[in-house]
């Protein structure tokens, strides 16, 4: 199993970014996605998931209005729309995937970072 994730870069507060994960070796469509993300001396925290489907997805409070998780299962790939970026939002965000009946995600990305300027 492999899960890719790229989009990651440098931006001004109030900017965009989009980032993506595409999964391998695994049936995408059995799976809940998650993004979480890890600031330097803080521990990794979930940032949004999506179930299998696409048709149910939850947020930490800190991004709910700005952040949007999507999904499309033909592509195999998660993605994140990252909008009105916070300095507070820096950190490497990982991708990770959930069998859709299992507590605990099995399978991760290498990460992204995200840098939010000031």
């Amino acid at each position: 199993v492999q899960l890719q994730a790229s989009g990651g870069g440098w931006v001004q507060a109030g900017g965009s970014l989009r980032l993506s994960c595409v999964a391998s070796g695994l049936t995408f469509s059995s799976y809940t996605m998650g993004w979480f993300r890890q600031a330097p001396g803080r521990e990794r925290e979930l940032v949004a998931a999506i179930n299998w489907s696409g048709a149910h997805s939850n947020y930490q409070d800190s991004v709910k209005g700005r952040f949007t998780i999507s999904r499309d299962n033909a592509k195999n790939t998660v993605y994140l729309q990252m909008n009105s970026l916070e300095p507070e939002d820096t950190a490497v965000y990982f991708c990770a995937a959930r069998f859709f009946s299992s507590a605990e995600y099995a399978y991760w990305g290498q990460g992204t970072q995200v840098t939010v300027s000031s």
